[in-house]
This record gives structure tokens, sequence and C-alpha cells, in this order.
């Protein structure tokens, strides 16, 4: 694998994610901000944030796949979140988990979540986007 994920000492440890990831493979992806949409265009789960962490998550596995990759060669994940507050992120945690399960991966790269006023469609409450290497 091109990539280590890493807590190192001194920093918390976060169950959600790693803090560091060490990258030693030579091609560099770069994944577009996946929303819930699925295949045709049409947004899963729509009101349902969990759900629409789920497909994003998904989406993201999709298109690693297509390149030959996993979430094992992600690097650094960025959620946007629409309207995000702290009592959220049970909701988020659970779509995470919901597609690790799927997956029978845990995607625990290092992440930043950031809140956002809106995305592309007012029916979009998340947008999740990838780093990875591959050999």
């Amino acid at each position: 694998m091109a990539i280590t994920l890493v807590n190192p000492s001194g920093l918390p440890e976060i169950d959600a994610y790693r803090q560091v990831s060490i990258a030693t493979g030579s091609r560099l992806i770069h994944i577009a901000g996946q929303v819930a949409w699925d295949a045709d265009g049409v947004t899963v789960g729509e009101g349902d944030l969990a759900a629409q962490v789920e497909r994003c998550y998904l989406n993201v596995a999709t298109a690693l796949a297509e390149v030959g990759g996993s979430f094992d060669d992600v690097a650094k994940l960025t959620a946007y979140v629409v309207d995000w507050t702290p009592d959220k992120m049970p909701q988020f945690l659970e779509g995470a988990a919901r597609a690790a399960a799927k997956l029978g991966a845990t995607p625990v790269p290092p992440a930043t979540l950031l809140g956002v006023a809106a995305l592309d469609v007012p029916e979009h409450l998340v947008e999740i986007e990838a780093t990875a290497v591959l050999d």
C-alpha cells in the first residue's frame, strides 16, 4: 500500500480518522467532491444526513475503484456539510460507518469537516472529496 496512517503521540487519538498519512506511491489521485447522487443523478436520502454521507463515501469508493484504488489508498478526505453544528456528528459518523460496513473497510485517513452555507443544489446536505496515492 502507498499510504500509512499514523496517530502521533502528543496528538489526540480520534476514532473517526488518523492525524497523519504518509504517502509513498507514485500516482496522485484527486476525487472531485462527491454528493449523494446515484448513477442516474438522482439524489439519495433527501433530508437524511446519514444516508447522504453513506452515499458520498460509496461514490468516492466507486471513483477510486475506477482507477484501481480503494479507501486504503486515501491520504486525505474533506467533507463539506450544509449548516453544520456539532450535534450532527452522530448522523455523520453513522453514515460513514454504514458505508464502511458495505465496503468492508474503515475509511479513517486524515479528514477535515467544514460547515458551509449551501452546496450545488438545495437537497444536497454533504459533499466529500478525496486525495489518494497509488503505487
